[in-house]
């Protein structure tokens, strides 16, 4: 099914062909009528399936096809995502996909001065892309009027829930009018997102394309292991391997970040981090550094991991394992996107190997050195035979039953003091201490080698 037939205006059709997109993706092709046709939406869908779009067009048909004049202090769509690089890349998707309408799409986030938001929102806008914390900071200043909401739009809810947002979420739905029209859109869908779901939807319509949790298909994960003191040199040796163009590697804290970047230098191998410590500015330098190409490498915690959206990613680096799984399919996320293959590579330390079984279980897959398998079921515990249960007689009118004739087991053995019986009964001889755990070493599996043979060409 082409966009055409989708019964979108004009100017957005042409925005799309010049775009050079056709063919609208399948969570696409379910939303995007749904949405036009006025109903709430529940959207499940994996990161990089084209989510965006499936919001962004009907919106923007929806506005289209009713101008207005919007009132000072006031926004007719607000969209609310969880981190500033992704609520600057929502932003730019309405501008490219309605760059023929005369419509204004504003930016309320974090890290930046706050006056520069204040004066751009007071003759009213459109469209509106925020993060939670910076939106109450506007409506505390009486800077932003949020009562002519017609469309709230809710964006990687799950992650918003990960990141402490809900409470926040609550208290700008409180001040937004009853009749308007909601879109919730996730990777997965947790208890706390179903319930909020509950209250905030009427409705909705629901669109699942992918199993919640399941990474990309075209996606080939591998895993190494190593010790801690062997992660460096061997992500050196990774990044200088043939087929590794535009990498994204991943840590679990900011400092980690820094480190590894530090450690790259040294080898020779220009990188850059982005994290939360991290100025707005220089965030958005190193993320255009990467964009353009001009770094090839780029070191992120998982702040990142929903909210980067670069074209010819070829390999995910797992640096450090997320200790919360469902990270892990967010962070591999970033390559194999719009259709293009990738590689995801995670390197695990033994104390990581808790964290990499929690991911092979949430995603049933058994990752190795050369790639990923289907998982088989654990078998289950057969069960302990038991011996036949005695019979038991009839109630006598006393209430009691009446069993058969007690066996005569012999004389009852004296249980003797009490101090040799219940919590302080004589235990058996201490059994003799264990000695020391062997230190954990990781499989040498000539890893740059193996990549040099194994690792295909990057999409370009």
């Amino acid at each position: 099914m082409p966009f055409a037939s989708l019964g979108l205006a004009e100017p957005i059709r042409r925005a799309l062909e010049a775009a050079r997109y056709t063919t609208p993706t399948p969570i696409q092709t379910a939303a995007i009528p749904a949405v036009m046709a006025g109903r709430d939406l529940i959207a499940i869908a994996q990161t990089g399936t084209g989510k965006t779009a499936a919001f962004a067009l009907p919106i923007l048909h929806r506005l289209a096809e009713a101008p207005m004049r919007v009132a000072p202090k006031r926004c007719r769509v607000l969209v609310l995502s969880p981190t500033r690089e992704l609520s600057g890349q929502i932003a730019t998707a309405f501008t490219t996909y309605g760059k023929h309408l005369r419509l204004s799409v504003r930016l309320a986030i974090g890290g930046v001065p706050i006056g520069k938001q204040i004066r751009a929102l007071a003759g009213g806008v459109d469209i509106l892309v925020a993060t939670p914390g910076r939106l109450l900071d506007l409506v505390k200043t009486r800077a932003l009027d949020l009562s002519g909401v017609e469309v709230l739009v809710l964006d990687e809810a799950d992650q918003m829930l990960d990141m402490g947002f809900i409470r926040d979420i609550r208290r700008i739905v409180g001040m937004l009018p009853s009749e308007r029209q909601t879109l919730l859109l996730s990777a997965t869908m947790p208890g706390e997102i179903a319930k909020l779901a509950d209250e905030m939807l009427r409705d909705p319509a629901t669109v699942s394309v992918t199993p919640p949790a399941t990474t990309v298909e075209r996606i080939d994960q591998r895993v190494i292991h190593l010790t801690h003191a062997e992660k460096p040199d061997t992500l050196a040796g990774l990044l200088r391997a043939e087929g590794i163009e535009r990498t994204l590697i991943f840590t679990r804290t900011k400092h980690g970040a820094d480190r590894v970047v530090r450690n790259l230098e040294k080898a020779g191998i220009a990188a850059e981090a982005i994290h939360g410590n991290k100025s707005q500015g220089q965030r958005e330098r190193a993320l255009g550094a990467f964009r353009s190409g001009r770094v090839a490498h780029l070191v992120a915690t998982d702040i990142a991991a929903r909210g980067i959206d670069v074209a010819g990613v070829s390999h995910v680096i797992n640096y450090d394992l997320p200790n919360v799984p469902e990270q892990y399919v967010h962070r591999i996320g970033r390559t194999a996107r719009a259709g293009a293959a990738g590689i995801a590579i995670s390197l695990c330390s033994g104390d990581e190997r808790p964290f990499l079984r929690s991911i092979e279980q949430l995603i049933r897959l058994k990752i190795g050195a050369e790639g990923a398998v289907p998982a088989e079921p654990e078998p289950r515990p057969a069960r302990k035979a038991s011996g036949p249960r005695r019979g038991r007689g009839p109630r006598q009118a006393n209430g009691h039953r009446q069993d058969g004739p007690r066996q005569d087991n012999g004389p009852r053995q004296d249980a003797g003091p009490r101090q040799d019986r219940g919590r302080n009964k004589r235990r058996g001889p201490k059994q003799p201490a264990r000695g020391p755990r062997p230190a954990y070493r990781g499989d040498d599996i000539g890893t740059v080698a193996f990549l040099r043979e194994t690792a295909p060409a990057a999409p370009r």
